[in-house]
């Protein structure tokens, strides 16, 4: 019986060690974005898979992270300006308080979806690093542009980007 017990040990511990070693899957650009659902801070939900056919701009966020409040205006504007039919920006609230980020929405004018990420259940499939992180998935739910850091979002070329992705 020992024997076999340790056969069988040997046998299963490469696997087990492989299996263990393994990363879960993030998003990665060129491949499909992660599906995830949210609530935003209004109550309603959002299911990723569910805006299919729009340019998605996902940008993970905190109101403790100054590059994230730098960078807001720029998107709110970005918000205003492009096709609501064609274009979603969700803003995911990590690893912060959804009260601070609705004061700071109300003070700031951000009208754009604020999701909540509370149970961190978003975040760790796309692999982030940290705050400010953007993705933009296009109309057929791939991921084809990540940014980590803020950016000039209302700036000529970041609107030319996304326009080639609203565009197709």
């Amino acid at each position: 019986m020992k024997k076999i017990s340790l056969f069988i040990l040997v046998c299963c511990l490469p696997l087990f060690i492989a299996a263990c070693g393994q990363r879960p899957k993030v998003a990665t650009v060129g491949e499909p974005a992660p599906d995830f659902t949210l609530v935003d801070l209004k109550g309603n939900t959002w299911t990723l898979s569910e805006l299919k056919g729009q340019v998605v701009f996902i940008n993970f966020w905190a109101t403790w992270c100054p590059p994230c409040v730098q960078e807001m205006p720029s998107m709110q504007k970005l918000y205003t300006m492009l096709p609501k039919d064609t274009f979603k920006m969700l803003a995911i609230l990590n690893n912060d308080d959804p009260a601070l980020a609705g004061s700071f929405a109300a003070r700031f004018g951000i009208t754009m979806p604020i999701l909540n990420d509370r149970s961190n259940k978003a975040g760790p499939k796309y692999g982030l690093t940290g705050v400010p992180e953007t993705f933009i998935v296009d109309k057929q739910g791939v991921v084809r542009e990540k940014f980590i850091g803020p950016a000039q979002w209302d700036a000529p070329q970041a609107i030319q980007m996304l326009m080639k992705y609203i565009d197709q």
